[in-house]
């Protein structure tokens, strides 16, 4: 069995599924998250022993020089997609890749790998997005050696984004095209997120260098909900949303996050603002291929998950809803 690695945020959904990667290339891991009793199954992932489940919390920095004790490598998976109380984007996305940077070179680990995001940019308008650029450089400068991955939006069976709104479709008469839905998207296959991440750990010519992680195939915002009606067998209308009435829309999903710390009904101002940037992969960017990695498409992923929003289910047909 191999060294060490700590993950930080690994129960959530990328993860999960860099846990099982690792497991099975043979490392040790110590999943380093909050509440470590709300994920007893990640420890079945691997050989008995192989996985362990660490309380520890980013903003508290003994916990984080607890959680770092004999590892040899650290994924920082932490970040929020709206903020609660003290779950900020300020809070976890910089400060605590800042500290949890620190503590890792006073350890002594070079293997660091953070888990940023495209769009990260210290001139954006969106909060969330100048919080992972600062998280990047503040890793960057603790740990040189660090590798930076940039995922476009992320599927796969348990994501946030086409599970949303297939749940939406399929009891809302409308779907929102945010702008029109001219933004475009690159999503990346969750499985490929995680074989980027143990590739940036495990080969060192990979280090101190940023990746900018999409899928073979660029969409636009409204495709993409066009192959969610397809796949739903749903045929909700496609709404365009100006900007204005967004950002409107928006605000009341902040005051809802406000309000009570669960998954907002709606968007957020900040979503709104990122809405307005397309999310692909820069030219000339180091992407999936230079880490060895073949993208999965959209197509080939994503009907194996959305067909419990039919409405027969799995038995279902599909055909009832086309592309407009």
């Amino acid at each position: 069995m191999q060294s060490l690695v700590t993950v930080f945020g690994g129960g959530g959904f990328v993860g999960r599924h860099t846990v099982r990667a690792l497991a099975k290339q043979g490392h040790r891991i110590r999943v380093a998250v909050r509440r470590p009793h709300l994920i007893p199954e990640l420890k079945v992932m691997g050989d008995v022993g192989q996985i362990e489940l660490f309380q520890a919390n980013i903003r508290d920095q003994a916990s984080i020089d607890r959680a770092l004790q004999g590892a040899t490598g650290v994924v920082n998976l932490v970040g929020v997609l709206y903020q609660t109380g003290r779950q900020t984007f300020q809070s976890l996305q910089a400060d605590g890749a800042r500290t949890l940077a620190i503590s890792a070179a006073k350890a002594g680990v070079d293997r660091f790998v953070q888990v940023s995001a495209i769009g990260a940019s210290a001139t954006s308008p969106a909060k969330y997005a100048r919080a992972k650029a600062e998280g990047e450089a503040a890793v960057l400068k603790a740990v040189p050696t660090a590798t930076v991955l940039r995922p476009s939006i992320v599927f796969g069976p348990e994501d946030d984004f086409f599970n949303r709104f297939a749940a939406m479709a399929a009891v809302a008469p409308a779907l929102p095209l945010i702008g029109g839905g001219k933004t475009l998207f690159q999503p990346v296959y969750v499985a490929d997120v995680a074989k980027a991440i143990l590739a940036a750990l495990e080969n060192p010519a990979h280090q101190g260098k940023t990746f900018e992680l999409g899928g073979p195939s660029v969409y636009s915002f409204k495709r993409l909900l066009e192959i969610v009606r397809s796949e739903t067998d749903r045929n909700p209308l496609l709404l365009p949303v100006p900007w204005a009435l967004a950002e409107l829309i928006g605000s009341i999903g902040d005051l809802q996050t406000v309000i009570a710390p669960v998954i907002p009904p709606v968007l957020t101002t900040d979503q709104v603002r990122m809405l307005r940037d397309d999310n692909v992969v820069s030219k000339g960017a180091l992407g999936l291929s230079d880490l060895g990695i073949e993208s999965t498409p959209v197509e080939s992923v994503v009907p194996d998950y959305l067909w419990r929003f039919r409405p027969g289910g799995q038995f279902g047909s599909r055909g009832a809803a086309a592309p407009t």
